[in-house]
Formats: C-alpha cells, structure tokens, sequence
C-alpha cells in the first residue's frame, strides 16, 4: 500500500533521514483437511461383496481387498481411504448406493482425520 504525505514537512521529512522497509506479505496456503473414510462390520453383508466394494471404489487388487475386508470382519471397523472432503462424501455416498441397491446392510462413515 502506498502513502503519500499529508503536508509539504511530512515530504520533507521522509527525504531527509526517514527510512522505510518495504515489507512484502505473503499468504500460505493451507492443505485442505482430510477425511478417513471406514467402513463398519455387520453380520448380513457378504464378504465377497465388501471385497467387491474395496476393489471397485478404492482401487485395491484382490488380495489388499480380501486382507482389509478380514480386518473390518475381525475388528469392527477399518479405515479404507483418507481423501479431501468431496472425495471422501462421494466415495462413502458409491458404497451407501451399491450396498443399498444390493440390499445390503453395509455402513461406510468418514470423519475429519
């Protein structure tokens, strides 16, 4: 922001010895926050289809799938993707559909990481 003097002896203030500093501001940007996604153990889904689910919306081969889908069986829970907030909302949003279509009781949350 540039000022200018308000008065000829402010002007000739300045010139004579007033020193100055240039001071430049610079804004960081923040990453945006991330979002785990999970998916929740219950007794109706077939693990078959919860390894469906992890192969097709969170790109895992067949033996990561069928690895994460024993720990979500064994543990009750497991956090299968931590992703931005649109990606994480939509992800959870593919599985809640195809698990309803499938009618299956098949829960998948996210919360803030």
């Amino acid at each position: 922001m540039m000022t200018f003097p308000t008065s000829m002896s402010d002007k000739h203030d300045r010139e004579d010895g007033g020193t100055g500093v240039a001071v430049e501001t610079r804004t960081k940007t923040r990453r945006p926050p991330l979002y785990k996604v999970m998916l929740l153990n219950d007794d109706f889904t077939p693990m078959e289809f919860v390894v469906l689910v992890l192969e097709r919306f969170f790109g895992m081969n067949h033996a990561q799938a069928f690895e994460l889908m024993l720990t979500v069986h064994k543990k009750g829970v497991a956090v299968v993707g931590v992703f931005a907030f649109e990606i994480a909302e939509t992800k959870v949003g593919q599985v809640m559909d195809l698990a309803r279509r499938h009618q299956h009781p098949l829960q998948c949350t996210m919360e803030r990481e």
